[in-house]
């Protein structure tokens, strides 16, 4: 069983860089729990050619999907994420620090690993087919992505790292990118952002091993899906998946935030969480969306 969560649209895109003298409250990025791995932006993409798009060392063959521009080609690879005292950096290194200090594994070691060094060049396969996204959904249109073919595109969210990181064998990770989508550029859009992504797979004695008479509680039965809970779902487990991941969530906008802050929880839907939510902070006297969140879909775990 498995608890989801991504920020949102954190950053505009960005070439401000903080002064090297300003001190971070993280830790290196070339940690162990780390794949940090930029690629220089000389070398990142060039200009498709005739037939090809040539990205990240790569040919992809142009069909009548193609749509990526020459100007989105050319952010590729900046990885602004993994630069060192950017605002994306100052922010990752926030999350990173938080993270590895207040969830240790059973060997003393930070619980959830972190990929900040994914390449931002998935299959369409990865972005919605192994998220259970419909192939009618409107997200996958030509007119809000960017397609190098009809099998490959620029991730338009995290998450299209999700089902390999889990089949890989992990159980806790965040992943860390920049992804792509074809927005209007105003003051809080811009075709290329940033995001950040938690998974968390329980099983069922981390579940409930800290629960008084817990050893006859389960996971999983055969049941109905409601408004609250997925029909696989015991109600007792998605009460305490939905504690543990509004908890972590909380604490960790206090992190970032600062104390006394006001959140609320809305429900909203996700095709690959249910129940999801959108947490909202209050900013400035007004509430200011800052992540979606949810219950993974087993079907998807199961896959």
């Amino acid at each position: 069983m498995a608890m989801l969560w991504k920020f949102m649209r954190v950053a505009k895109y960005s070439k401000t860089a903080l002064s090297p003298k300003v001190k971070v409250r993280g830790i290196p990025t070339h940690s162990r729990h780390s794949s940090s791995k930029s690629v220089p932006s000389d070398f990142a993409a060039s200009a498709p050619c005739s037939n090809t798009v040539e990205l990240l060392g790569k040919s992809y063959p142009q069909d009548d999907y193609s749509n990526v521009t020459e100007k989105i080609l050319s952010k590729v690879g900046k990885n602004l994420h993994n630069k060192k005292h950017h605002p994306l950096w100052l922010i990752k290194e926030q999350v990173k620090e938080h993270f590895y200090k207040q969830y240790i594994g059973r060997r003393g070691t930070p619980l959830f690993s972190v990929y900040d060094g994914l390449s931002p060049v998935v299959t369409v396969q990865q972005n919605f087919d192994s998220l259970l996204i419909p192939q009618n959904h409107a997200s996958r249109r030509k007119e809000d992505n960017y397609y190098l073919n009809r099998d490959h595109m620029l991730r338009a969210h995290t998450s299209a790292h999700q089902w390999d990181l889990i089949h890989s064998g992990l159980d806790a990770f965040l992943a860390v990118g920049d992804v792509y989508r074809r927005d209007t550029i105003d003051s809080t859009h811009y075709p290329v952002f940033h995001q950040m992504e938690g998974v968390r797979l329980f099983s069922c004695h981390e579940l409930f091993s800290s629960i008084k008479d817990g050893e006859g509680l389960q996971l999983f039965e055969q049941g109905h899906r409601t408004a609250h809970k997925q029909e696989c779902h015991t109600m007792e487990a998605v009460r305490l998946v939905e504690f543990n991941l509004k908890q972590v969530l909380t604490k960790l906008m206090t992190h970032i935030f600062g104390d006394g802050l006001q959140v609320r929880w809305v429900d909203c839907y996700f095709p690959f969480t249910h129940p999801s939510f959108e947490m909202e902070i209050n900013f400035q006297g007004e509430w200011m969306e800052v992540l979606g969140c949810g219950v993974m879909e087993q079907q998807l775990v199961n896959s």
